[in-house]
């Protein structure tokens, strides 16, 4: 798989990808979600290619203090090939050369194979309570 940084002809094989993947949600719209990383460390926003096609996708942060992971996404009939794998690796890589020193991803509770998928890449669960504000509504 060729790891890239995103461009916006992607836009609508990513969020293809997203819906695949059960990662949209109706108050999350993924065009503006998009557009918001677009204007915030694009540079941080990825895709995998496999034969020109893309097949895998990532956003990435960092605000100084510590790293974000949002969108990890892999088309489903690719899954449990290591291509997300390469891309947690891939982003692990960027957010160090930048100085992070801990990412934070968060994963829906009922999610367990994601959550395997993370512990098997060495995260583990830290003693915290996500909390969250909208502060702008997508509807």
């Amino acid at each position: 798989m060729e790891i890239r940084v995103f461009r916006p002809e992607d836009e609508a094989a990513v969020i293809a990808l997203w819906e695949a993947c059960g990662l949209t949600r109706p108050w999350n719209d993924p065009r503006r979600d998009i557009a918001r990383k677009l204007a915030v460390d694009p540079e941080l926003f990825f895709v995998g290619e496999l034969g020109g096609r893309v097949v895998a996708s990532v956003m990435a942060g960092y605000e100084g203090h510590r790293g974000w992971v949002n969108y990890l996404a892999v088309a489903p009939a690719l899954q449990g090939q290591s291509l997300g794998r390469q891309l947690m690796a891939h982003v692990e890589t960027a957010l160090i050369e930048r100085g992070c020193p801990k990412i934070n991803l968060q994963i829906r509770s009922s999610n367990a194979a994601v959550l395997a998928f993370y512990r098997s890449l060495g995260y583990g669960q830290d003693d915290v309570i996500s909390l969250g504000k909208r502060l702008i509504a997508d509807d």
